[in-house]
């Protein structure tokens, strides 16, 4: 579900206080776009571009099977006749957020773990 070597690679190029700015900047622009994509009729915005954009952003936080289900959904869409049910797509984002941000949680927690028996053993 989630590369997490891309994560890690993620983190040590920009560093740990950019990548917590880039975590919550994806966080933000993907929930609003997960949102607008189960909206009713009249609301959503263009499925396909939003679809686009929740696979470039997946990508780039290693989101791998969300990266690849919008990818099939461009695919679907760019045939005439094809369509898309969003709610899954969606349902796998938030999916895949959670597992995300419980792995995060619990490596802050082994994080400070380790640095506070570092400490205590000084």
């Amino acid at each position: 579900m989630i590369d997490w070597v891309r994560v890690e690679n993620l983190r040590q190029e920009i560093g740990a206080a950019d990548f917590a700015e880039v975590v919550a900047l994806f966080l933000e622009e993907t929930d609003e776009v997960a949102a607008r994509m189960t909206a009713g009729p009249g609301l959503r915005g263009d499925l396909r571009a939003d679809l686009h954009f929740l696979k470039g952003s997946a990508l780039n936080l290693g989101f791998r099977a969300l990266a690849l289900r919008c990818g099939q959904g461009e695919d679907a869409l760019r045939d005439a006749e094809g369509s898309v049910d969003p709610a899954p797509i969606v349902a796998l984002y938030h999916a895949t957020r959670t597992a995300f941000l419980q792995e995060m949680e619990q490596d802050q927690i082994r994080n400070s773990a380790n640095s506070s028996s570092l400490v205590m053993s000084r």
